[in-house]
């Protein structure tokens, strides 16, 4: 059972506090049985609800507070993650985790945005929204992937790059459009999986690569719904419009080249079975670094290149 439940989760809960209240009723001589007939029920609706989602329904569930996090998969993923810290230019940045890290016998470098599971880890990792700091950070950790030429893990999560005063002053823009142009030509397989949201230059900012992996009921876009409903209808209230219009889903982005691989939730979204996602996880990092690995350098260099350079191209069917 869970503790925190979605609007659309709403008939799973009620069944919830029924099968609670009567496993705390003793006296009750049918309990054996109104148990079982309730999880029956129970099973019934998770699948009915969680077969029919639409793209609003599966945007709430990327952001759900009991979701996965970087450091959950990466804690998982590997026995040995070192986190390494600090841009050598200004500080450190909390939003993001970076370090080194074996996947049973493979070395790789990990970087994962990292939001938090209460209101006082979000403060401290800003919410998941990285400071200019952080991309460099993360371009610091990506060199030394070139230097020992390790395979660069990439997990996105976040609602975009921090907007605020210092981080402008500090020059946000240039961090990112620095690290677009550095992974471009990154001499190592980068592997980017959208764990959670994927939103705008924040999650592009660590989101260049041979292959992106996306889980199940997650998003990727230049903007939020709320944002895009915002701007075009001067309404936040019409997100749900807005993330149909977008295409924002795993389905939608591999139709356009965008997602290479949709990775499959256990019904009702990561958090209901942690170990099963997470050694899917796995088991998808190590064969695209395989594959990406049996490449010459030059020829997954060229394959990244192409890759971009197809999307966005408008043509008539």
């Amino acid at each position: 059972m869970s503790d925190y439940y979605l609007d659309f989760e709403k008939p799973i809960q009620e069944i919830d506090l029924k099968i609670l209240e009567l496993k705390n009723d003793k006296s009750s001589e049918k309990q054996s049985s109104e148990l079982l007939s309730l999880e029956a029920t129970r099973e019934t609706t998770i699948k009915e609800i969680f077969s029919n989602l639409s793209r609003w329904d599966r945007v709430q569930l990327a952001r759900h507070p009991q979701r996965p996090l970087s450091l959950d998969y990466i804690n998982y993923i590997s026995d040995d993650f070192i986190e390494l810290h600090g841009d050598r230019y200004f500080g450190d940045d909390k939003a993001v985790i970076c370090g080194i890290g074996r996947i049973k016998e493979t070395k790789v470098v990990f970087i994962g945005q990292q939001k938090g599971k209460n209101t006082k880890e979000n403060l401290f990792r800003n919410f998941g929204m990285m400071r200019p700091e952080g991309y460099r950070k993360a371009l610091r950790l990506m060199k030394l992937a070139e230097k020992f030429e390790l395979p660069v893990i990439t997990f996105l999560d976040t609602p975009g790059a921090y907007p605020g005063l210092g981080a402008e002053e500090r020059g946000q823009g240039e961090a990112i459009a620095k690290n677009l142009l550095e992974m471009s030509k990154l001499e190592v397989p980068i592997i980017s999986i959208v764990i959670g949201e994927g939103a705008s230059g924040g999650a592009l900012g660590i989101g260049v690569c041979d292959k992106m992996l996306m889980l199940e009921n997650t998003w990727y876009s230049v903007i939020s719904p709320e944002g895009c409903a915002s701007i075009l209808w001067r309404d936040a209230a019409k997100a749900p419009d807005a993330a149909d219009a977008m295409r924002v889903m795993p389905e939608d982005l591999k139709k356009m080249g965008i997602c290479d691989q949709i990775i499959k939730e256990p019904l009702g979204g990561a958090h209901r079975d942690f170990e099963k996602i997470a050694e899917k996880v796995k088991n998808a990092i190590l064969n695209e670094i395989k594959l990406l690995q049996e490449s010459k350098i030059d020829n997954f260099l060229e394959k990244r290149i192409d890759r971009y350079d197809k999307m966005g191209i408008f043509s008539k069917s």
